[in-house]
């Protein structure tokens, strides 16, 4: 990846709700994250804990998905250096919220595996094949779901996802988000730190200097 597509998707182009991110009490101290019970991947001994904060209506989010994790996957995960961690911070519309909370009980009731075939096939619907925004309603959810999961398991979420299975799931995450007061997404830690180099190289030297800190 080149640095000018990383400095697109990290600095510029992020959604935002006002000013830009700040983390409480600077941003050169350490947050403590409680990363339990989230989805994640690699491998669970991986010294260095990566997590994005990110919205499924976020256009940002589904460039830093498609185009900067794959590389994060090549460079850091499937190396195991980090393991990878994704969070809810929805802001941009009420279906952001919804999204988010389907999510949540995908995970919940199916496991990490099919949460992760859910959340990249949701991006990839986040528009229609016209580029027109999706509007992530119910019905659009469930479509997407019943593609990665068996018509059992597709009724298993939406009873209860219709029941709030996954309301806990995203107040954890919005607890987190509002600790760390984020005001963007996606949002990338490094081990409780913000992340806020350009490159991918900037974010392997990060993981690196993490590792050889111990922090």
């Amino acid at each position: 990846m080149s640095k000018k597509l990383f400095w697109i998707i990290g600095i510029a182009a992020v959604c935002l709700i006002i000013g830009v991110i700040v983390f409480k009490g600077g941003r050169d101290q350490t947050a403590t994250i409680n990363y339990e019970a989230q989805p994640f991947k690699g491998d669970k001994e991986a010294p260095v804990n990566i997590v994005e904060f990110g919205d499924y209506k976020c256009p940002h989010c589904k460039v830093f998905n498609e185009n900067a994790f794959p590389e994060i996957q090549k460079e850091l995960i499937d190396t195991g250096k980090a393991k990878f961690y994704t969070m809810n911070y929805p802001f941009l519309a009420p279906d952001s919220t919804t999204a988010a909370k389907f999510a949540e009980t995908v995970y919940k009731e199916l496991g990490n595996q099919t949460f992760w075939k859910f959340h990249d096939l949701l991006f990839a619907n986040q528009t229609d094949k016209a580029g027109k925004e999706n509007v992530l309603n119910e019905p659009l959810l469930e479509a997407v779901l019943a593609e990665v999961a068996s018509p059992k398991e597709t009724k298993q979420v939406m009873d209860a996802f219709g029941s709030g299975k996954g309301n806990a799931g995203l107040k954890k995450d919005e607890d987190i988000a509002k600790q760390l007061d984020i005001k963007s997404t996606p949002s990338i830690f490094v081990n409780g730190k913000l992340f806020e180099g350009q490159s991918m190289e900037d974010l392997k030297k990060m993981v690196e200097d993490a590792t050889a800190n111990g922090q």
